[in-house]
């Protein structure tokens, strides 16, 4: 077929034409779909950030100490068929006991949480005694005893401490040993208790003693120790207004304790 010269012009111009418009819109594709692709991809990271959460926020601040989390531990020594020493016509088992139901009301009144190891004459053994305050994480325990007071001090309260080591180790403490871990909370616990009694006006004395019970705490606790009798006799009022002021004291200090030790269970 013949063709002049301003057809071929023309097919020429006409070719040119189509690609140039084929070019736009392979362009104006690939635009949309690298659009679609990075709205795929933003779509897909915001659904992670949705999936996670802890990824696409600061973590949170660590909370408040709930104040609930608080626990005290009181250990009434003896108990069942074992009476403890003789307290004229008082065992006592039957002292620690009352002892420990007069101050669980004092504290449950400050708004004190506490937990018991007997509420009646039972016997318990020092390894129950030792795990109702592993279990309860007591932020504090005391083990309370009574005896006859020193002729030459009269009425007093003695103050007891683990004769454990300190533990160079508090991650790995055998359960005999526990209160190796714990000896520096102890005592600071023992400073408030013998601080508030001193205030209420309580001979007190300090010492360190071997108990099973205590050893196995992994907890800060302290044996008490309460001596308000100066005779074999039967106790008197004189005792009774003694023994309400230690409680009143020990209460003190727990409230105290409370205020400036808790959150620090660390040993």
């Amino acid at each position: 077929m013949h063709c002049s010269k301003a057809d071929s012009l023309e097919a020429a111009e006409s070719g040119s034409r189509f690609l140039s418009g084929l070019r736009t819109t392979v362009g104006i594709m690939a635009e949309k779909h690298h659009r679609r692709r990075l709205s795929g991809s933003l779509t897909a990271l915001l659904s992670l950030f949705a999936y996670f959460p802890a990824l696409a926020q600061a973590p949170p601040a660590p909370p408040a100490p709930d104040i609930a989390h608080f626990v005290v531990v009181l250990d009434a020594a003896h108990g069942g068929d074992d009476p403890g020493a003789r307290l004229g016509n008082q065992a006592e088992k039957d002292l620690t006991l009352a002892l420990s139901v007069r101050l669980r009301s004092l504290l449950m009144a400050r708004g004190i949480a506490v937990v018991t190891t007997r509420e009646s004459d039972a016997d318990v053994v020092a390894d129950h005694r030792a795990e109702i305050a592993n279990r309860a994480s007591a932020s504090a325990c005391l083990n309370l005893h009574a005896a006859l007071a020193s002729p030459n001090s009269g009425p007093a309260v003695h103050l007891f401490l683990s004769s454990l080591p300190a533990a160079k180790d508090v991650r790995f403490v055998p359960w005999r040993t526990a209160q190796s871990g714990w000896i520096r909370r102890s005592t600071a616990l023992a400073g408030a208790l013998n601080s508030a009694l001193t205030q209420a006006g309580v001979t007190v004395t300090l010492g360190r003693i071997a108990l099973p019970a205590i050893d196995s705490m992994a907890c800060p606790a302290v044996a008490v120790e309460i001596a308000p009798q100066h005779q074999t006799d039967a106790a008197g009022a004189s005792d009774a207004d003694f023994e309400a002021k230690v409680a009143q004291a020990l209460a003190a200090a727990l409230v105290e304790w409370r205020s400036d030790a808790f959150g620090d269970r660390q040993p």
